[in-house]
């Protein structure tokens, strides 16, 4: 909870908080460019950390934080000569820093953040201007302190047009000793200017090891097949959590068994999945079922196109599956319009709220019908 008792947005359910995570997992290439430019004196004051969701852009952003708070600022070489350049980004967990960053205590640092609502009672929907107008306080009061300043955006892409502008004015005139991170999962939605000021760090996703690390890391035990849980997450470490508290894999296990009865389909099998997604308090079961539809509807089509199915099989008989039902380039493109045509049916549905299960019915009579030819 943030200090309004507000759930935080920036944490991800069943989770640790990005400011709770010391190791940046994967990303080795951006840690690298943020260093060598630290190191070579053009440290600049607007970073975008861009990338899909859940690959550690926040981690990478808190650890830069905790990076920066912690390395004084140059100082004269005096009799010894500087010390040598720092090799990692990494800050011991009981260093004061480190500790007041967990805190949300450490003076030089500012999260900016979605806040509460005009009424307060749940968390706005954008980060307002009035979020970032205390960005004033927080300057006013860190100026005496002498040392570095970061803020952290978490995320850009949640500022409205009066808090975009307000941080562009801040990016075109930024304070001294200030260094701004700006979090984005896609920066081609941000104001141009935001994105020309500052300079680009690219995450990518995370490989099948990479992602056993970070969830090993985070205290998360996946059951199943750690690969295929890569796989299916799109390597995001935060899709890999979703998918585990809703039960993904077993989710998309029931999907390749029911799609495995086509062109016949086992009507029993999808009564069973439509009841399931129409039960109360069953939005986000919901939401995964047809973000793992559209999934699937897309590896077939891609393994029409290729000519073989993906390497890496995230439920057993889904390989055999595709190898039957896209064997050849038409079948294909069929599948990708069927997708492109369930998704445009989903959001509709979703939009006038259509009944779950009738929803969920009308989605697999589709793909049946396009089974069919």
């Amino acid at each position: 909870m943030s200090d309004d008792g507000l759930p935080e947005p920036d944490r991800v359910e069943g989770a640790p908080h990005p400011r709770e995570t010391l190791r940046v997992i994967g990303q080795g290439a951006a840690e690298a460019e943020f260093l060598d430019a630290f190191n070579t004196g053009r440290l600049h004051h607007g970073w975008l950390i861009s990338g899909p969701r859940g690959v550690g852009k926040a981690t990478l952003a808190w650890s830069i934080a905790r990076f920066l708070l912690a390395t004084p600022l140059a100082q004269d070489d005096g009799l010894f000569g500087a010390p040598p350049p720092p090799t990692t980004l990494d800050v011991a967990p009981d260093h004061p820093v480190a500790r007041r960053v967990l805190a949300l205590s450490d003076p030089g640092l500012f999260l900016l953040r979605r806040g509460p609502n005009e009424k307060g009672d749940r968390l706005a929907s954008e980060i307002l201007v009035k979020e970032v107008r205390k960005l004033g306080n927080f300057f006013a009061l860190s100026a005496a302190d002498g040392g570095r300043r970061v803020v952290i955006v978490d995320a850009a892409d949640d500022l409205n047009t009066q808090a975009a502008n307000a941080i562009l004015k801040m990016l075109e005139e930024p304070p001294a000793r200030t260094t701004i991170l700006l979090i984005s999962h896609q920066p081609s939605g941000l104001l141009p200017t935001i994105r020309s000021r500052c300079r680009m760090l690219r995450l990518h996703p995370l490989a099948a090891p990479e992602m056993a690390q970070a969830l090993d890391q985070a205290g998360i035990i996946p059951e199943g097949n750690a690969a295929a849980l890569a796989e299916l997450s799109g390597g995001s470490v935060g899709e890999a959590v979703r998918l585990i508290n809703l039960g993904g894999l077993k989710m998309y296990g029931e999907l390749v068994g029911l799609l495995g009865s086509l062109p016949r389909l086992d009507r029993a099998r999808a009564l069973k999945l439509a009841e399931a997604a129409a039960t109360r308090g069953a939005e986000e079961r919901l939401d995964l079922l047809l973000g793992l539809t559209d999934l699937m509807l897309a590896r077939l089509a891609r393994s029409g196109a290729v000519g073989h199915p993906p390497v890496t099989e995230v439920a057993t008989g889904e390989a055999e599956l595709m190898a039957r039902l896209a064997p050849t380039p038409q079948m294909a493109r069929a599948w990708a319009d069927c997708a492109q045509e369930i998704g445009a049916r989903a959001r509709h549905g979703r939009a006038v709220n259509l009944d779950p299960a009738a929803l969920v019915l009308d989605t697999v009579f589709k793909i049946q019908k396009t089974a069919a030819g």
